[in-house]
């Protein structure tokens, strides 16, 4: 499976892509709903990974010293 991060911005990337070529006001609201859901997974997930990175990181300088 891709790297979540990716797949959800590629989600995000074809939501609004599918509200720019949206007819109708409707159609276009969801998809850029849409959008924003799956951005915020993307955010949410970059967010978290940095966080445990950053854990990770001390708890070897901790192992070290």
């Amino acid at each position: 499976m891709a790297e979540p991060i990716t797949f959800y911005q590629s989600q995000a990337e074809s939501c609004a892509k599918a509200a720019a070529e949206a007819s109708l006001e409707n159609q276009r609201d969801k998809f850029l709903q849409a959008q924003a859901a799956w951005q915020a997974l993307a955010d949410k997930t970059a967010m978290v990974q940095a966080q445990a990175a950053k854990r990770e990181a001390e708890r070897e300088r901790a192992r070290v010293d």
